[in-house]
């Protein structure tokens, strides 16, 4: 551990290098942090105050909104920080984590979809059976067990970040402690670090991923094989707003994680990680409560209730 701790900072490049550009990125960056947090706390609270929302779908979507809160503050509140003080560094202790709850809240966002996926999936194909498959029981079995997977994972990839050597105070060529820019500041081997981050990322981004995808075709072969008039567009709306927010979520992931580096430079990697990390936890909100009337219907008597107890 001395290697490590002769190191005890880095600089962090954040979204521009020009002091201009910095100021305006970091009011839009500060507006978007604030919208994050007003809808997503909206979302658990409409949900949380409303029984006729006490369902799988709402209890996922609820528990998807608090991780999309942690995901936004674990990167962009530091950002928000160094831009206002002037001071674009952080903390060994702190790059680490910074990146332990990025890793952790970045792929619980993942696995949150898939399960709400799956849950659509036995609400349409198998809805006799809906109850006793996705039992409060089994719905806190689902979600201790992607807390327990994605924390493992992350905890994995910080304790060997950890076990390496940093010679130099580096720059890190991002607004956040990603862990290919800290990786490329090391002196040490990295080959252990990146073959886990091939296998431990690639399952974890594609897993959910395809389960996603097969969940969604076998609801719309259902759809496709019930000849009643209305009932295969009615059911395929209560999925639509599921849909959306794992196309922007998947589409800017898989570009910021899976393109080769020969196509994307620094800056569009920049561009599709902040995309990822803040603009879709603040469209997930919008998405949900514009193509939802239940989740409109929730908001509207929570804050009728909160305008009757203020008056």
């Amino acid at each position: 551990m001395e290697n490590q701790s002769s190191i005890s900072e880095f600089f962090l490049r954040g979204i521009s290098e020009s002091p201009e550009q910095q100021q305006l990125f970091f009011g839009i960056f500060l507006c978007m942090y604030l919208v994050t947090l007003t809808g997503n706390v909206l979302i658990i609270l409409a949900i949380g105050s409303d029984p006729h929302l006490h369902m799988p779908m709402y209890f996922f979507l609820a528990n998807l909104s608090f991780v999309d809160i942690g995901l936004t503050s674990s990167t962009v509140t530091k950002m928000l920080v160094n831009v206002q003080t002037q001071q674009y560094t952080i903390s060994y202790a702190g790059c680490l984590t910074q990146m332990y709850f990025f890793l952790m809240f970045g792929d619980l966002d993942s696995f949150f979809l898939a399960v709400m996926a799956y849950d659509r999936y036995v609400a349409i194909c198998h809805p006799l059976h809906y109850s006793i498959v996705m039992s409060p029981r089994v719905c806190a079995m689902l979600l201790a067990l992607c807390w327990v997977l994605t924390h493992t994972v992350a905890l994995t990839h910080t304790l060997l970040m950890a076990r390496l050597s940093f010679c130099v105070v580096g720059e890190i060529t991002h607004f956040f402690c990603d862990v290919t820019p800290v990786l490329r500041l090391s002196c040490s081997d990295t080959h252990i670090n990146e073959l886990m981050l091939f296998a431990l990322g690639g399952t974890v981004l594609i897993i959910p991923f395809i389960c996603i995808v097969i969940s969604y075709i076998r609801i719309v072969s259902a759809i496709l094989r019930v000849r009643t008039p209305g009932w295969g567009g009615k059911a395929f709306s209560t999925c639509s707003s599921h849909l959306c927010v794992v196309c922007v979520f998947y589409g800017t992931l898989f570009s910021a994680y899976l393109c080769p580096p020969s196509l994307a430079s620094e800056k569009k990697d920049i561009v599709a990680a902040a995309v990822y990390t803040v603009v879709t936890p603040m469209l997930n909100p919008f998405i949900y409560s514009l193509r939802n009337k239940d989740m409109q219907g929730a908001i509207k008597r929570l804050l009728s209730r909160r305008k009757i107890f203020s008056s």
